[in-house]
């Protein structure tokens, strides 16, 4: 049977310190006796050895002193070891005070003699692979390693590192405050001191809470440098990952409100269309996190379902394997579990799909959406929350004007006792059909990256701070309001392809220009007009409202099913649509 790395190490550190407390015991005692020891001293050098052995070898295993890295050894490891040598010493101390009732004497002189020597052979044996690799063999204490994060975080990460075999090595932390200290033998620097100095470092490893994007910039850290992020700081178990795209787009909104959310979904039954795509799945998650009470997941993909069904495991749930489109089926689920919020995330959300599939298309969006809402209020539902999207500001394609449309009908069916909001945002990082997932695939293949145009941009968000902010959202409305997630900066999708190849270190793959497909704008809105409203909130405007007779916009969507030129159709009910045909 083959021994692992770590098991050969400790085997190796256990019987090193036998040897060495038996022939500190013996040298200790020998020194005491000029180098004769008496017979009727050979008893007490046993049972010292004995004593010493039984004491020290199970405390170096209780204070985790066989799993240090033997190439890692620092400072705080030997003040451990240290600790752990004087509490034995001075418990056998105490035992050979006892011992004297029988008869059997250990000379008191040989026991500070034992400690020092005892001390200085486990030290040296311990720091003589770190030594030797910093003055013979660097690169085999692993990469030089900046850690960046607070010190509270700092200090995990750090004994993380140096608690275990590491291919990285920490030379210096970079504190946002902090400076000309020292922690866990590692010098830390400010942001200004360390753009000052010169240290050299191969790698990086950030707390996954700070701004990434920004503080690269800052510290002016090139991205093709081995950058990890920390993701948890449980002792000794800090977990790297590498740092992604998703990581420099994502925007950290500082105006979060977790106890809003908290009092929104606490406790509730909340009932969740689309519940197994990208946005839906990511809502039960928040819900589950927020301690809703019992999650109602509607969707019409099986394997969908199934997934996110399988995922939740902490809250009770119901999987109703259900299309929005069939109304009836609909009415005997929400008669069934009464939602007390309803979330429709339900919809097709392709643009170039859609455009192939118009009638399906308006179908799902449109009258699926209205079903949901028609029938919350029917049932008395609290509160309806619609997903939309930023592609139903001016839209050029017919999913952007679809979802207008039902953005236009959730805000003229408010009333009566539900609230109905919409909440609008653009592209969330990593969600089925989006281009990032498109990107890593091209790269994987070696490429080249295809990007339509030169100029596209589009706003991004990672799907959980887009969430949370849905939710968020949707506590603070009182109903008819179309609410705007404040998305950042837009970004280029060239140069989004330029740093995904950045990191990905293939930056001999070519990007190629296809054309925009039908249907597809350079530039995507998150408004009509100047917000006219703000909330307690940067991260959240609202939209002007728009009126419109829900006699006539009912009367128009049944038109619009059976109309033959159904793009003349959406462009009446939506005055702004320009259908944008060809690439």
């Amino acid at each position: 049977m083959k021994i692992s790395k770590a098991n050969l190490r400790i085997l190796f550190f256990l019987l090193s310190d036998l040897v060495i407390i038996s022939l500190s015991v013996t040298v200790a005692y020998l020194l005491r006796f000029d180098f004769s020891i008496d017979d009727r001293y050979m008893t007490g050098l046993y049972i010292t050895t004995v004593i010493l052995v039984a004491i020290r070898i199970p405390l170096f295993y209780i204070f985790n002193l066989y799993n240090i890295s033997w190439r890692h050894f620092g400072f705080k490891d030997t003040t451990q070891l240290i600790n752990v040598v004087f509490f034995s010493t001075i418990s056998l101390l105490a035992i050979t005070y006892f011992l004297r009732f029988y008869n059997i004497v250990i000379p008191r002189s040989i026991i500070p003699i034992e400690f020092f020597i005892s001390l200085f052979l486990m030290l040296a044996l311990r720091i003589s692979k770190r030594l030797y690799l910093e003055r013979y063999k660097k690169n085999a204490l692993g990469k030089y390693t900046l850690v960046i994060a607070d010190l509270d975080k700092a200090n995990d990460i750090v004994k993380r590192l140096n608690s275990y075999e590491s291919n990285y090595f920490p030379v210096a932390i970079v504190s946002d405050i902090d400076d000309e200290i020292k922690l866990n033998g590692v010098k830390v620097y400010s942001y200004k001191s360390f753009q000052k100095s010169s240290i050299g470092y191969e790698a990086i490893i950030i707390d996954k809470d700070l701004d990434v994007k920004e503080l690269l910039r800052e510290l002016k850290i090139p991205l093709n440098c081995d950058i990890k992020l920390a993701v948890n700081y449980e002792e000794f178990n800090t977990a790297l990952k590498d740092i992604s795209v998703e990581d420099l787009l994502a925007r950290h909104p500082k105006d979060l409100d977790k106890e809003k959310i908290k009092s929104f979904v606490y406790g509730k039954t909340i009932l969740i269309t689309g519940a197994g795509g990208s946005i839906g799945s990511e809502i039960s998650r928040q819900c589950e996190k927020y301690g809703a009470k019992k999650l109602i997941l509607l969707d019409h993909s099986e394997y969908n379902l199934y997934s996110i069904s399988e995922e939740l495991k902490s809250i009770e749930k119901v999987s109703v394997m259900q299309t929005v489109l069939d109304k009836t089926l609909l009415e005997e689920t929400f008669k069934k579990y009464q939602p007390d919020i309803v979330i429709h995330a339900a919809a097709y959300k392709h643009v170039p799909l859609v455009e192939e599939n118009i009638y399906e298309g308006i179908l799902n969006n449109i009258i699926g959406t209205k079903n949901v809402i028609d029938t919350a209020i029917k049932h008395n539902v609290k509160k309806v929350v619609l997903i939309s999207t930023d592609k139903a500001v001016r839209p050029t394609n017919v999913m952007g004007a679809t979802k207008r449309v039902c953005e236009l009908y959730a805000q003229n069916s408010n009333g009566n006792t539900t609230e109905i909001v919409a909440v609008r945002f653009g592209n969330v990082l990593g969600s089925s059909g989006s281009v990032i997932p498109k990107f890593q695939k091209q790269i994987e293949e070696g490429g080249p990256l295809t990007v339509t145009h030169p100029e596209i941009t589009r706003y991004f968000m990672l799907i959980s701070e887009a969430c949370e902010l849905v939710l968020q959202a949707g506590a603070i409305g009182k109903g008819g309001e179309i609410f705007i997630l404040d998305m950042g900066e837009p970004v280029k999708i060239v140069d989004l392809a330029k740093k995904m190849l950045e990191l990905s270190g293939r930056e001999d793959i070519k990007i190629v220009y296809t054309g925009l497909r039908p249907g597809e704008k350079l530039y995507e809105e998150l408004l009509l007009d100047e917000s006219d409203a703000s909330t307690e909130y940067e991260s959240i405007t609202i939209a002007k409202t728009t009126s419109y007779s829900l006699d006539k916009l009912n009367e128009d969507i049944k038109e619009l099913l059976i109309v033959k030129d159904k793009l003349k159709k959406l462009k009446e009910m939506v005055p702004e649509f320009h259908h944008q045909k060809n690439s």
